[in-house]
């Protein structure tokens, strides 16, 4: 089977982005202390090792085991499936989309993969601009995830403006 430059971009993307979460969690899990807290930039930018064993900012963390499973495992494999289907055979997709999906894709397998391998996704970046400013505290995965959902907001703004 021979894959098309668009099916190699969007798997690079894909791997790229994972291979980035991976490495950084490798990093964070070996030189930095769970519990302790790093300025990067002051109190605005900091680096801890926080495990999470719930989603987006813990949500979910008390949940039964059953529930736990179904909705941070494989609801999200099954949701990123599809996605991973209808961004290689939609070929309507513009380039920016394409980019967009792949890192939310790419971000969501990496956490999936933690989930699987450790039992929960080590988290470790915190931005604070202020007191009512700032973050949870997050991961590249998030990060590529959010970045992407922002990316298909800027597209879906720029067609609605296109179709006024």
């Amino acid at each position: 089977m021979k894959l098309s430059k668009r099916s190699i971009a969007i798997i690079s993307i894909i791997v790229g982005t994972i291979a980035i979460d991976q490495i950084s969690k490798v990093l964070v899990r070996a030189y930095v202390v769970p519990g302790t807290q790093s300025k990067i930039i002051g109190n605005y930018f900091t680096l801890h090792n926080v495990e999470n064993v719930g989603a987006f900012l813990g949500m979910g963390s008390d949940l039964n085991p059953t529930l736990k499973l179904i909705l941070l495992l494989i609801l999200p494999i099954v949701v990123l499936g599809y996605v991973l289907i209808h961004v290689l055979r939609n070929k309507d997709l513009n380039k920016l989309s394409l980019i967009a999906f792949s890192i939310i894709i790419g971000g969501g397998i990496a956490n999936v993969y933690d989930r699987i391998a450790y039992g929960s996704v080590t988290d470790f970046f915190y931005m604070k601009l202020n007191d009512t400013l700032h973050t949870g505290v997050f991961n590249m995965a998030d990060f590529f995830v959010t970045t992407g959902m922002i990316m298909l907001l800027i597209v879906s703004f720029r067609k609605k403006k296109e179709q006024s």
